[in-house]
């Protein structure tokens, strides 16, 4: 039967269609590259979702997320893009988290029901607490290294980890990973020399900042703020949606 997935259908058979629809899937941090990720697996067929942001939509944002417009300014981010998500198919079971993910909080998520996790967090330790509670429970997880501060969206790749070079969070993440034994682990980085912002004090963050007053993490706090465009961290998420659909369907016949 003709339905808003039949053009999905033709490339990936009814039964691997029946198959994804019926995972759960974890995105930690619906930013500019979680964003894209949950726009894409749900016009995919994914149904079952967990969202988890504590960000709200700011003006900056504007300019690379895509459930940033100028009526969703001031609005929580999961709350939206939960929205945004129904409104291509009502039928979606999407559960949020308001809160920022932590090693002191990560027990109060539900793990054991996840098919996949994708990372999409900027912060290290969080980082590191989802992809060891993954490793120790033999979930999928893939991980989103630095898209900040890079203009060609041609050098985003997928590879193992210890294969990444130059992207500087790669750079730590090797070393904590091989540090805790981890043998392996999918991300998406960029192979680009970052580059370094100018130094415009007329639009800092930190001199005119605009988040909204009530904001719990705001972009102030970090030591430095990247630069940032609207396709890099777009094709990041593609990237990662495209590599979740074919994780979940390898194997599967088509029909």
């Amino acid at each position: 039967m003709l339905n808003q997935f039949s053009r999905t259908q033709l490339l990936l058979g009814k039964k691997a269609m029946e198959h994804i629809a019926d995972k759960r899937i974890a995105v930690f941090g619906i930013g500019g590259v979680g964003g894209y990720v949950c726009e894409a697996l749900v016009r995919s067929g994914i149904t079952r979702f967990d969202l988890v942001d504590d960000d709200k939509v700011c003006l900056t944002n504007l300019n690379r997320q895509i459930l940033a417009t100028r009526k969703t300014v001031g609005r929580y981010k999961a709350e939206v893009m939960r929205e945004r998500m129904l409104d291509i198919n009502p039928d979606a079971d999407i559960r949020l988290h308001k809160c920022f993910f932590l090693p002191e909080n990560a027990d109060d998520f539900p793990f054991s029901e996840y098919d996949y996790i994708i990372d999409a967090v900027d912060t290290v330790s969080a980082k590191i607490e989802l992809i060891m509670r993954a490793k120790a429970m033999d979930i999928p997880i893939i991980s989103a290294m630095g898209a900040g501060n890079k203009l060609d969206p041609g050098r985003m790749r997928i590879a193992d980890i210890y294969e990444t070079s130059v992207c500087p969070l790669a750079r730590v993440m090797r070393h904590e990973m091989r540090k805790r034994g981890v043998k392996s682990l999918k991300v998406v980085f960029s192979d680009e020399q970052p580059i370094r912002p100018v130094e415009d004090m007329s639009i800092s963050c930190r001199t005119h900042c605009i988040c909204p007053p009530d904001t719990k993490h705001k972009c102030t706090e970090r030591r430095d703020i990247p630069g940032s465009t609207a396709f890099v961290p777009a094709v990041a998420g593609l990237l990662i949606a495209g590599e979740v659909i074919r994780e979940l369907t390898l194997g599967i016949e088509r029909s």
